[in-house]
Parts: C-alpha cells; structure tokens; sequence
C-alpha cells in the first residue's frame, strides 16, 4: 500500500520542528534525514528506527546532528529550486506535468525505501499546500502556528533573517505594496517588518487552507503544543491517521517542553515594538486567540 503524504507546515520559528521530531517518534511514520538532505546516506527505515532510539538533544539544531530534515537541497536537486525558495506561494497552477512528477517520484522513491504507511516531511516559509495537494489529492495537513509577535522577535535574532537589507530582500519576497506603506509608516521599523512578514504568511496560510480538500487540514498552536503536549498532539495523532502507541509515548517524554518561552518576545523586544506589533497584526492575532 502507498504510504500517505502527511505535511507539517509553518512560517518557521513557529515550533514546526518540535511537532514534526514529536511525530516522528511515531514507528508508523518515515522521514527524510539531513544526512539524506547533504546526499551522504539514503534514507532508509533503519535509520529511522535508530534515530528513535536517540536522546532529543541529538536533534538539536546549530550543530552537528542526525534528525529529521526539511530536505531543500535535496529538494533541489532531485526537484526544482521553485519548490525551495519561491517569492511567492505555490498553488495547484504551480503543479506543471515536470513538476508534479518530479516530486511525486521522489516521495514514492523516499516512502517505498522508508517502509511506514505515513510519510511525513516538514516545509516552512510559504505553505505551498496548493501545490502539494494537488501532487497527492489524499495528503494531510499539519499546520503549526505561534503568536507573530514571537515569531517576529525569533526571526529577528536567526543569522539567516535579511530583513536588515530592507522590505525588497525579504527571503519569502517583497511585501505587498500596501504592507510596504504600513511598514514605512511605523518608521522602518525591523520588528515591524518581521511582524508583517509573518502577516503576509499567515494570509497565504488562510487562503491555501480555504482551498483544501474538506478534512485534510488541522492548525495547532505552539502554545498548547508546550502546554498540554499530549492532547494536542493526541489530536494531531488522531488527523494523521496514527494509532497512540507506547513506542510513541517514550518518544514523546524523550522531548522538553516550556511554556514559559511563550511569553519571552516581552522581554526580547522593546515595549514600543511590541506596540507597533499589537497594531499592525491585531486581525491575524485576535483570529487565532491572542491577546
């Protein structure tokens, strides 16, 4: 049987990562690791399995690891660039006869090697779930959010963030012009910026969601995530079509979670920035319960 598409996706900085390694403790999912991604060893279900037996802290990002992977350079190589770093969002349209094989060979090629009934893989930046449902009309979404204010504040301290070289040479591309004339209004602020940024994102996220396939689409937040990780979780086991196991359980207590980092962009940011950010995402933020 094919094994089924199971997509976590996020703007980055949003907790994706935690939610995908939580997932992946699973024994019924199979993932692409970064040694695959650096085109040193082949995925395989055996490496699978013996990543599952490691601590988290092996996973942990900003230094030597064996995790599970975004995989872009090999998206790139055995794909296309478009599906990496696209300055806009990937719809159906996007999905051209190459395209669409191109990525669909080299999940079916990943999900056989893998031997799990779901494969899992992460994408942060644009959802492009357009795209991607409609390469795998059975796939599943898991779209992780966080407060944009903490995601913003997160961005600003990433060495990979460019906004510093203005609103033109963001990596998910120029904002809108309208974004733009609020960004100038609020004095070039960079907090500013990174908040709408994530405001654009999010925009992108609820119309590629408006567009799924009835029941193929579940939104968690980070914050319940880090403060109540089994129903949470439990409720994304439950979309994915993944049976609670005790091989999960331990997984899942191998992971540290910490509801007081939910707050930390207080004391990351200035009080003026957080101000400026209150007002300029209020719409994005009121939707998804933050105060």
């Amino acid at each position: 049987m094919r094994a089924r598409p199971v997509f976590v996706l996020g703007t980055g900085r949003c907790g994706s990562t935690l939610v995908h390694e939580v997932l992946a403790r699973h024994e019924d999912t199979g993932f692409v690791t970064n040694l695959d991604d650096l085109g040193v060893l082949r995925s395989r279900r055996v490496h699978n399995v013996a990543w599952r037996r490691l601590p988290a802290g092996v996973t942990r990002k900003g230094g030597a690891r064996f995790a599970p992977s975004e995989a872009y350079r090999l998206l790139a190589r055995e794909v296309s660039p478009l599906l990496v770093d696209p300055a806009r969002d990937l719809t159906a349209a996007d999905a051209t006869p190459w395209l669409r094989r191109r990525l669909v060979d080299l999940v079916e090629d990943r999900a056989e090697a893998l031997g799990a009934p779901v494969f899992l893989h992460k994408l942060t930046g644009w959802p492009r779930a357009g795209l991607l449902l409609e390469c795998f009309p059975d796939a599943l979404v898991v779209e992780v959010v966080r407060d944009g204010r903490a995601v913003a504040s997160s961005w600003l301290q990433m060495p990979w963030w460019d906004g510093h070289r203005g609103a033109g040479r963001l990596l998910f591309g120029p904002l809108r012009p309208d974004l733009h004339e609020l960004w100038r209004e609020h004095g070039e602020s960079f907090p500013v910026l990174a908040g709408l940024a994530w405001r654009s994102l999010m925009e992108a996220y609820d119309d590629a969601r408006a567009l799924a396939p009835a029941g193929s689409w579940i939104r968690v937040r980070h914050e319940d995530v880090v403060a109540d990780p089994r129903g949470t979780l439990g409720a994304v086991l439950d979309h994915a079509g993944l049976a609670p196991s005790r091989s999960f359980e331990r997984g899942l207590a191998r992971h540290h979670f910490d509801p007081a980092r939910s707050e930390a962009f207080r004391d990351d940011l200035a009080t003026g920035d957080v101000a400026a950010l209150d007002k300029v995402l209020d719409a994005q933020l009121l939707a998804l319960g933050y105060r």
